[in-house]
């Protein structure tokens, strides 16, 4: 049996590594806030009455096959390895589900493990699962579950409340936003991904071949990445509000974005830093400045309007710029009254 602290490849373990490392910013300004509320998570736990973590592991021991070292010993291995480089203290379960569908996802607040479905297996090969369980294991040490359980509850209690008017816009307004940051939050954990199995090919191979399938042979990265230059550029205003309103709705950020977003973090030279050592530390995360969270996310924006050609981006950059400002000053004021 492997040490669990021997990875493959002798890829390079990152000891107390800091979600914040990886976290996009408009993720991380929404998660240092989070967790500067004190006992948050725990009131979310105590008055959700839609998630059992325990019922949900009960079922899924019953229902799927649980990794080990003589049940899908691959997969069980990456598990292990994706904890050890991001020195994960517990290893989570994994469970492997019988669905022609590809999919994998985190679920649970106390002892959070990971589904992978038959359909994902079959359509990736060992370095691009090696991604997937990297992913996962973000999602888990970022915390983003609890997050990802509040936004299931709203909705469904959005459509509850459909037929008072005035509520239900604002509670659209709330899961709209929601909805925002778990896309953000997917972006992040693409990047965990791609620190755990410290292949990029394979990150955007997986990422590909989530839009066209199994065959690779018949894809090429680099028209790939063109298609995604032509998505953010083609057409006019028009174009643009109808992408805006194709996200409605959404929790994943489409392929093609996703493949160029995790391009481009690559690319700015943040992931060799992190791989090199430099990088936060879980052990200064209580010292995280909430405002300075605040004015990364509103210049993370400010730079994807920047680069971004879509006449509709364009259009209304002005006005997202007031908001973006807007927002700044809310929460500096918070924050000022906070201290």
């Amino acid at each position: 049996m492997r040490n669990m602290t021997t990875p493959d490849r002798n890829r390079v373990q990152l000891p107390g590594i800091s979600s914040r490392a990886y976290e996009h910013p408009a993720d991380r300004s929404a998660l240092v806030a989070m967790r500067s509320l004190s006992g948050f998570d725990a009131v979310l736990k105590r008055t959700s009455g839609l998630f059992s973590e325990r019922r949900l592991r009960l079922m899924f021991l019953a229902s799927a096959v649980r990794t080990t070292d003589t049940q899908f010993r691959a997969l069980h291995d990456m598990g292990r390895d994706s904890a050890y480089i991001l020195d994960l203290h517990r290893i989570p379960e994994i469970y492997v589900q019988q669905d022609p569908k590809a999919y994998a996802m985190a679920i649970g607040f106390d002892e959070p493990f990971i589904i992978v479905s038959t359909g994902l297996l079959d359509l990736m090969d060992d370095e691009e699962l090696r991604f997937v369980i990297g992913h996962e294991t973000s999602h888990i040490l970022s915390g983003h579950a609890v997050y990802g359980t509040m936004l299931a509850i709203l909705t469904r209690l959005a459509t509850r409340v459909a037929w008072i008017p005035l509520g239900y816009i604002g509670l659209r307004v709330i899961v709209a936003a929601l909805e925002e940051w778990q896309r953000k939050a997917e972006m992040s954990a693409d990047r965990g991904g791609l620190l755990a199995g410290q292949d990029p090919d394979a990150a955007l191979r997986a990422l590909m071949k989530l839009a066209g399938g199994s065959r690779l042979h018949e894809m090429n990265i680099e028209a790939f990445l063109d298609q995604a230059r032509e998505y953010d550029t083609a057409g006019d205003v028009r174009d643009g509000l109808l992408k805006v309103l194709n996200m409605l709705g959404t929790t994943h950020p489409f392929a093609v974005t996703r493949v160029a977003e995790l391009d481009r973090w690559r690319r700015s030279g943040e992931y060799d830093r992190i791989i090199g050592g430099t990088y936060p530390r879980r052990e200064d995360d209580a010292n995280a400045s909430i405002t300075e969270e605040i004015k990364a996310a509103a210049n993370s924006y400010r730079e994807s309007w920047a680069q971004s050609q879509d006449p509709f981006i364009g259009v209304l950059r002005d006005v997202a710029e007031g908001a973006v400002n807007a927002g700044e000053r809310i929460f500096n004021r918070f924050a000022r009254r906070e201290n």
